[in-house]
């Protein structure tokens, strides 16, 4: 998609300070991170979100989880513990309409909010 940022920084349109890229991964540190680690992982090929996935998609997403572990033992906070979160949809916060997954780490992270 020619209007999708994580598609131009795949693409090498745009910078990115790569962690982690395979064939049909890459990671990269979130520019505005929300925690001391703040990967994004994304597939390479544009998938809009979870919701949008074809069956021929779970092996990507599944390589995602893969990378997810790698980048969390690479970056030394496998041990100290780690969030992987993805967002689907308006009400969840997606801003970006290709799935991503975010990898927050590297200190105490806040609980999840709880929605009464």
């Amino acid at each position: 998609m020619s209007d999708c940022i994580f598609c131009k920084i795949v693409a090498g349109e745009l910078p990115s300070k790569k962690v982690f890229e395979n064939e049909e991964i890459l990671a990269f540190h979130d520019i505005q991170p929300a925690a001391p680690i703040h990967v994004l992982i994304i597939p390479k090929k544009h998938i809009a979100s979870l919701a949008d996935a074809q069956a021929e998609d779970w092996s990507t997403i599944g390589q995602m989880q893969a990378a997810a572990a790698q980048v969390a033992r690479e970056l030394d906070v496998e041990e100290s513990g780690y969030r992987v979160i993805t967002n689907v949809g308006a009400n969840a916060g997606q801003i970006v309409h290709h799935i991503h997954y975010h990898l927050m780490g590297g200190a105490r992270l806040a609980p999840l909010g709880v929605h009464n």
